[in-house]
This record gives C-alpha cells, sequence and structure tokens, in this order.
C-alpha cells in the first residue's frame, strides 16, 4: 500500500532525528504517558511537510480512516501529532456519517490535553461547521458521558467559532460542568470563555458574574478582560 511506504520514510527519517535525552524528558512532561523520539517541534514540522504532501497527494475518500488509524496506533507520540495534522489537511475528504466517530475514537484514545484540544477544535469544530444537524445529538452524549475528555470536547469545539458562537450550548454545557472537580474540566471552562471574551466580552463578564464557576474557571475566564 502506497500509505505505507510513506509512512516507513516517516519513520526513517524519524529515527535519523531522534534524541533519546530530549525523548525522555517530552516523555515526563506528558507524565510518562506516551513514548516519544524526541524531537523539538520545528525539526519536526520540517519533516511532516514533506510526508504529509505525499500521504495527501495518494489518499482517498476511503483512505482515510485506514490512514488515521494506522498512524494513531504507532506508539510515538510524534506520530499522532502527523496523524492530527493530516486529518485536518485532509478536511475535504471528511465523510458526515464516519469522520465524527473517528474523530471521537480520537478523543478517547491515547488521551490526553495535547491531542484532545486538537481534535476538539480543529476537527470536531470544522466538523460541525459543516454538518451542523449533527451536533445536538453528539454534544449531548458528550456532554453527559463518563469520559472526561469527551466533556472537554464538548466544551471547547467552538473555540475558534467567534461570532459563529452557539451561546445557548455554550452556556448548557458549562452549567453541565460548573461544579466538576476535575482540573482539565474547570481549565475547559474557563479558556472557553476567555476565548469567546475577544469577540463578546459583555457576555463573558455577566456570565461570570451570574453564575457560580471554580476559582481557576473565573480566574482563566477573565485573564483577558
Amino acid at each position: 500500500m502506497i500509505y505505507r511506504e510513506i509512512i516507513d520514510g516517516l519513520t526513517a527519517e524519524f529515527e535519523k532525528n531522534a534524541d533519546t535525552e530530549l525523548a525522555g524528558k517530552m516523555a515526563k512532561y506528558m507524565r510518562d504517558l506516551f513514548p516519544f523520539y524526541g524531537i523539538q517541534k520545528q525539526n519536526r514540522a520540517a519533516i511532516a511537510k514533506l510526508f504529509l504532501k505525499e500521504l495527501i497527494k495518494n489518499s482517498t475518500q476511503e483512505d482515510i480512516n485506514e490512514n488515521v488509524l494506522f498512524l494513531w496506533n504507532m506508539p510515538q507520540r510524534e506520530y499522532q501529532y502527523f496523524c492530527m495534522e493530516y486529518c485536518e489537511k485532509v478536511h475535504k475528504l471528511w465523510q458526515e456519517h464516519t469522520s465524527i466517530q473517528l474523530f471521537e475514537n480520537l478523543i478517547v484514545t491515547k488521551s490526553w490535553w495535547d491531542s484532545v484540544d486538537f481534535v476538539a477544535s480543529h476537527l470536531v469544530g470544522k466538523y460541525f461547521e459543516r454538518w451542523d444537524s449533527k451536533l445536538p445529538a453528539i454534544i449531548d452524549k458528550w456532554n453527559t458521558s463518563d469520559n472526561m475528555w469527551l466533556n472537554r470536547s464538548a466544551i471547547i469545539y467552538q473555540l475558534f467559532y467567534k461570532e459563529k458562537t452557539d451561546t445557548g450550548i455554550l452556556t448548557h454545557v458549562i452549567e453541565t460542568h460548573s461544579k466538576s472537580k476535575e482540573f482539565f474540566i474547570q481549565k475547559a471552562i474557563g479558556w472557553s470563555l476567555r476565548q469567546y471574551a475577544y469577540t463578546n466580552p459583555e457576555f463573558v463578564k455577566s456570565f461570570v458574574q451570574n453564575n457560580t464557576l471554580a476559582p481557576l474557571s473565573k480566574r482563566e475566564a477573565l485573564k483577558n478582560l
């Protein structure tokens, strides 16, 4: 398969540029949840650029899920970063019924803030702009899920919506989790409000005044006001 050959080339470059000492530091920063090659972001981006172009050129609509899952299941974290960038760049090939299932799978596997935040804001957010009829059922499912990362995704998927932000949904998902003791949920609430404050500061000020939020959420929400 063409994509296997391309990924083999990517692997060869990753291995050539690996830094064991830096890999250990990166893994430690991520609480040793994932192994790393130890490639700094700028260098990784330069490597990825060459192989992304080839992979995208050889991708069809039917290839997307297979390519994404193959990359996602590779051990080193650099593959997941490459995978997410690939997934965003082939957005014209996304499918209404299968892509959102794929994104949910990426959120709940190998979960940590670095992957979940990208998938939620760059992939899920863009998906709902195209297929908003899918939004109510999926966001309701994620918002009430026992999986904290799906909850976080429901809170932050609108990060880049600006004036298109649905404040009714934003209010609802925040109210659902406003009493959460979970750091990543409190942070997400504050982040979503802080981001929307660039577009509608009065709404955010009023929301913080009239709702009981965790101190972390409130601090994050008002940081730039």
